[in-house]
């Protein structure tokens, strides 16, 4: 089958076979890493669909190229979007975060390490949304999904060194972030 062309009018059979194409084989990689990034099945199993539903509607846009990646993008925009939704509702139960510290957990987990845990969770998420894409795109490639920077490479079409430097780049812009915010220890005043 040939690259789907980019006409906006596909018949219902063409944009069908297409995301079977492209979309179809890449399920497991994308409930792996919405598995990573929920750390939430119920939640992950959302964003796979979330993200299934949006590639269905732009699969007459998308140019055959690096089907991964750009479900990658679609997942992260999709998951920026549901955190920027969820924010308001946590923000109006503040007992949220205090029944978490209340709760006494099974095995043997202390709540606030759990609310900590959350806590740096959060400013994780909001320094790769802060990233630009061509470095949030390595990170999720890399680091969540554990791709080789071949592997890497080889989905994005650039060099293995671009991978790897984009990567140390984005890492660094991480790392600033989270030492503003105080959930990652700075290095002595160092930059």
């Amino acid at each position: 089958m040939a690259d789907p062309p980019t006409d906006p009018t596909l018949d219902d059979d063409t944009q069908k076979a297409a995301f079977e194409r492209y979309v179809v084989p890449e399920i497991d990689v994308l409930y792996r890493v919405a598995r990573s990034i929920t750390r939430n099945p119920t939640d992950a199993e959302d964003l796979v669909q979330d993200t299934m539903l949006r590639a269905y509607r732009a699969i007459e846009r998308f140019d055959g190229r690096h089907p991964r990646a750009w479900l990658l993008t679609i997942m992260r925009n999709a998951q920026v979007n549901r955190v920027r939704r969820r924010r308001p509702e946590l923000m109006r139960d503040p007992d949220t975060t205090m029944q978490k510290v209340a709760a006494t957990d099974s095995d043997g987990v202390d709540p606030g390490d759990e609310v900590v845990a959350d806590v740096i969770d959060s400013a994780i998420e909001d320094a790769i949304a802060a990233l630009p894409e061509k470095f949030r795109t390595v990170v999720a490639l890399v680091d969540i999904e554990q791709m080789s920077y071949q592997e890497a490479a080889d989905a994005l079409g650039i060099p293995v060194g671009t991978v790897m430097s984009r990567l140390h780049r984005a890492r660094a812009r991480i790392r600033r972030h989270l030492e503003s915010v105080g959930a990652f220890p700075g290095r002595g005043g160092r930059r």
